[in-house]
């Protein structure tokens, strides 16, 4: 059970918990694009059974970077309601919580390579300017990072379709 990734799923509905990367260096967001979106989104993953969202955001950085980093900060956590779109969660009502977590960056890091998501698709990641017109999911991302606070946030979504 060590290597399942926490998620809970039925015919109708599915549960993930998920963590995710803040990677700043120099005014620039280090963000993932994919062949299917039409929106970049963060670093991260499922969390996996047996490790806490702090174990998991190292271990998620990592195997999408190759580069072990530090957290700083947890930034927020976002509860994420939404009807699936992508193979895995097509037509499913989902609840997503994910933990964003601030990354330290040594000043010698700068990374680009090519991943892949669990549906296949590939991945690519890219470093952004703060006023980047890129669509960002989730739609709260970019004010997040262009107004940081130092407290948690909590923040909710809902973009279920019935």
């Amino acid at each position: 059970m060590k290597n399942t990734d926490l998620t809970i799923k039925d015919t109708d509905n599915m549960l993930n918990i998920r963590v995710a990367g803040i990677i700043i260096k120099n005014n620039r967001v280090l963000m993932v694009k994919n062949l299917r979106s039409d929106y970049i989104y963060s670093l991260g993953g499922r969390l996996k059974f047996g490790e806490s969202a702090a174990q998991g955001v190292v271990r998620e950085v990592e195997e999408e970077t190759g580069v072990r980093l530090e957290i700083d900060r947890l930034g927020f956590v976002h509860e994420n309601f939404f009807t699936g779109s992508t193979p895995s969660k097509m037509n499913r009502q989902v609840y997503e919580i994910t933990f964003y977590f601030y990354m330290k960056v040594p000043r010698d890091f700068n990374i680009e390579t090519d991943t892949a998501t669990a549906d296949g698709d590939g991945e690519t990641l890219v470093w952004l300017d703060w006023h980047s017109d890129e669509k960002y999911y989730p739609q709260f991302f970019k004010a997040e990072l262009d107004n940081p606070s130092q407290e948690i946030k909590h923040i909710v979504t809902d973009d279920r379709q019935f």
